[in-house]
């Protein structure tokens, strides 16, 4: 039996689809949150990532590959100085489709299981079925069985895995190594795609939640659709909240919009999960009220241009601007520059951006459908659906400033108590419990 959690003790091999430099969403911000509070108490991670590191960031991180090894110094991230990533060259294993990709994984466990011995009865069952559907899911199970091959050469306690593009990888880790499965649910089918779910994705997401030990998921909302939507049994599934790093000091450029126009921000995926339809006819009746206003709509995802026309037909479109996906110092000049967030999700797992925006002194609207409306209570409130409403308090906040005050200041402080250390304290818990039990 190991020793209960002291800091160091804890080896960590964490599989992700994205971190930064390179993120495209709300998970490569978590997990970066999340690694850096495990690398700050001693925790030691092994960070999986599909894809290879540019040469621009070679110098930061150290790349292990199974077939070449290249290290580097950390430097513009010495907070992950207990991390070391590991780098999958698509290179490497290229596969010609998904049958034979499928058949590769295949004899690749099959190999490790008259080695090492096991229990598994089915590769194909391990990774979810050899339906795959097309390359995307080729390179999910392609990242699977370079992931397995990878951890065989690596010393850790227990594998973490983040949304379902890295559970079969997951499975696979933890099948060839006999370590115990957590994995992490940020989002499901069923925020993605409404009720017309992908079936594919949403077997890979059920097997990977059953085969797992513990399955953390980002709020009580998600929780309970795991439950309730995937069968998986309640007394399994953990609640780990995200959380938000204070950053103070950045550079604000003078010109932009102009002094005496108010902002309103919609950043995120434009994507019908983020309802940005509802922030549009919000905006058209804000609009009739008063003029000074402008609506940013920062991000990008497949309803783009739909928006775009949308904003078009609804006669605003000089007043919504659209700056596409933000990244850096882009995205913290955008939250200082705003006056109001709105966050309109049709089905939000948790939300970070109403902490970080919080976090910058801009009060929030945020729909009743997010996780993130559970932990906050300075915050105001709506259904995704109802624009009458939300318009209503996008004028209360722009109009009067006491409210905008007391919304910004009570909001800041409390956003000051969700901070990535009690998450990742919360997941070293988990494991803790795992390593005596499994």
């Amino acid at each position: 039996m190991r020793p209960r959690y002291e800091g160091g003790n804890i080896r960590v091999f964490m599989l992700g689809w994205e971190f930064p430099p390179f993120i495209s969403g709300g998970l490569g911000t978590a997990c970066h949150g999340l690694t850096r509070a495990m690398s700050q108490l001693g925790m030691e991670v092994k960070f999986v990532l599909p894809r290879m590191v540019e040469s621009e960031y070679a110098t930061h991180v150290k790349l292990l590959t199974p077939g070449s090894r290249a290290t580097g110094k950390y430097d513009k991230f010495r907070e992950l100085k207990n991390v070391t990533f590991h780098a999958i060259r698509s290179a490497l294993q290229p596969y010609s489709s998904a049958d034979t990709y499928a058949h590769r994984v295949e004899e690749y466990l099959r190999e490790k299981r008259e080695v090492r011995g096991g229990s598994v009865s089915s590769a194909s069952q391990l990774l979810g079925g050899a339906d795959y559907g097309g390359d995307m899911y080729s390179e999910v199970h392609r990242y699977a069985a370079m992931a397995a091959e990878l951890a065989e050469v690596e010393k850790f306690d227990v594998v973490h895995a983040h949304d379902w593009m890295t559970y079969p990888a997951g499975i696979a880790v933890a099948a060839v190594s006999g370590k115990p499965l957590v994995v992490h649910v940020h989002s499901t089918e069923f925020d993605r795609s409404g009720e017309h779910v992908n079936q594919v994705i949403y077997d890979i997401e059920r097997e990977g939640m059953e085969r797992a030990n513990k399955v953390i998921a980002v709020s009580h909302l998600t929780r309970s659709i795991v439950v309730s939507r995937y069968g998986i049994c309640g007394d399994k599934v953990e609640v780990v909240y995200n959380g938000v790093d204070r950053k103070a000091g950045w550079p604000l450029d003078d010109g932009g919009i102009g002094s005496d126009e108010k902002i309103v921000l919609f950043l995120g995926r434009i994507t019908m999960q983020k309802g940005p339809e509802y922030f549009l006819q919000a905006a058209k009746k804000v609009l009739g009220i008063m003029d000074n206003v402008k609506f940013v709509m920062a991000g990008s995802g497949d309803m783009m241009h739909q928006a775009v026309e949308m904003a078009a037909e609804l006669g605003i479109g000089q007043k919504v601007l659209f700056t596409g996906f933000l990244r850096g110092e882009d995205v913290q000049k955008i939250y200082k520059m705003a006056d109001l967030y709105v966050m309109p999700s049709v089905s939000e797992p948790f939300g970070i951006a109403p902490l970080e925006a919080l976090d910058n002194d801009v009060p929030v609207i945020i729909s009743k459908q997010s996780g993130v409306s559970e932990v906050l209570t300075h915050a105001l409130k709506v259904d995704f659906w109802d624009v009458d409403e939300i318009a209503n308090k996008i004028v209360a906040v722009l109009k009067y400033p006491p409210l905008q005050l007391t919304l910004r200041n009570h909001g800041n402080f409390e956003v000051r108590r969700l901070r990535w250390r009690d998450g990742a304290l919360k997941c070293a818990k988990i494991y803790e419990e795992l390593l005596v039990t499994v």
